[in-house]
């Protein structure tokens, strides 16, 4: 006896395998990643008058105050973010102000301490100094391969100011596909850098 159900399976997958053989190649499609439209960059001035510091930053970031800290109510209005909903971004932006060589000591450790965190998973960290023409120095951490944050700094005029910044992008690192937009909004991140000074 004849098995119907068989033979009607057997048809449908030769006509499957037919109508595959007349597409030509078959073979995977390579990956890609969503095609991103830089926005352009025009630049407004951080110039609040609570802060002691001013800065340039593209206007494609949003100014947000940051209110909490690890759910603690945070009375600073110098602490806020940078957001990008285009990139999906935020630069999380903190001031401290010191008295003593002590504190100040204790900013710059903290402040490594929190960049080699990235360590767990960045492949490849790259430190550098920063000094710039009016008096402000600090340092800024480039990290490469899958970490959170792929770019942290700190500024200071090491006499009272300490303000620190980094970059998390709001989805699951990705270092190739993140890799242009990390080096478009390092670029401005420099930017910051550069034109930022203290009253």
């Amino acid at each position: 006896m004849i098995n119907l159900r068989l033979v009607l399976k057997t048809c449908l997958f030769l006509l499957f395998l037919a109508g595959c053989s007349n597409q030509g190649d078959i073979s995977p499609r390579p990956r890609a990643y969503p095609r991103v439209i830089y926005p352009e960059r025009h630049l407004t001035t951080y110039d609040q008058p609570d802060c002691p510091f001013t800065f340039s930053f593209p206007d494609y970031f949003t100014l947000m105050r940051d209110s909490t800290y690890f759910d603690e109510f945070i009375d600073n209005p110098c602490w806020f973010n940078l957001r990008s909903d285009q990139f999906n971004a935020d630069v999380h932006c903190t001031y401290t102000s010191f008295s003593s060589y002590t504190q100040f000591q204790q900013l710059v450790q903290d402040a490594f301490k929190l960049a080699n965190e990235q360590n767990k998973r960045a492949s490849y960290i790259e430190d550098f100094k920063i000094i710039l023409p009016n008096g402000t120095s600090g340092m800024a951490f480039n990290m490469e391969g899958p970490s959170a944050s792929p770019f942290q700094f700190f500024l200071t005029d090491s006499v009272r100011h300490f303000f620190r910044g980094s970059l998390y992008f709001n989805s699951r690192p990705n270092p190739d596909s993140l890799r242009p937009v990390t080096e478009y909004v390092r670029e401005d991140l420099t930017g910051i850098i550069q034109s930022f000074s203290w009253r």
